[in-house]
């Protein structure tokens, strides 16, 4: 009977045939070789894949963006970097309290972020700095003492498709007290998340 060389198995010239309690053959316990080449391309595909799905999420539903100005104060500061989404308000309404950015209605070129305080259709005056809503004055814990102010409003009521905005730092924001309420289509995009400065990041509330 030949030989077989080391360490390969023999090869049987028929049908291996096995004692009933053998139980079932052993694998070959050598592990089958990857090629490195097959491994980088494999890395490069996720890779690629990892960059799309990137500019794809940035492209259609979040933007970085550069806060410019103070008037939303504490939360947010001059120069702050921070992402918007600009999907979400296709899928959900604005919501009283969402801070968002829009362009400016008396010149679309600039874009202003402020917080939501008056939908549609609600009643809304302000007296001495209290907003009132509806019969109802309103709690603002996202305004502190030192950014409160005593401007009064007379009454109005929201227009539809329009929102009321207001800065956080109400002694110097210029807003929907000025230049009136925003139309829905100007509005494209919500405050979500400061990146930069660390000191900062966090989510907008």
């Amino acid at each position: 009977m030949q030989t077989a060389p080391e360490n390969n198995f023999p090869i049987p010239d028929g049908p291996e045939k096995l004692p009933a309690d053998s139980g079932p053959p052993e694998l070959d316990p050598t592990p089958i070789p990857v090629s490195k080449s097959s491994g980088l391309g494999l890395w490069l595909r996720d890779l690629l894949v990892s960059a799309v799905a990137s500019v794809l999420i940035i492209t259609f539903l979040y933007q970085p963006v550069r806060v410019e100005g103070t008037s939303m104060l504490p939360r947010l500061e001059d120069r702050d970097r921070m992402f918007i989404n600009k999907f979400v308000y296709h899928i959900s309404a604005i919501e009283r309290g969402d801070v968002v950015v829009f362009h400016y209605p008396r010149n679309t070129e600039q874009s202003y972020i402020k917080r939501v305080i008056g939908l549609p259709g609600d009643r809304l005056r302000i007296d001495h700095g209290v907003v009132w809503l509806n019969g109802k004055p309103q709690i603002e814990p996202y305004v502190p003492e030192e950014y409160q102010d005593t401007e009064s409003m007379a009454q109005i009521v929201v227009p539809a498709g329009s929102y009321f905005m207001m800065g956080d730092h109400r002694c110097i924001s210029w807003d929907s007290r000025r230049f009136g309420p925003v139309q829905n289509s100007f509005i494209y995009g919500k405050a979500v998340f400061v990146y930069w400065p660390t000191r900062d990041a966090g989510v907008v509330r």
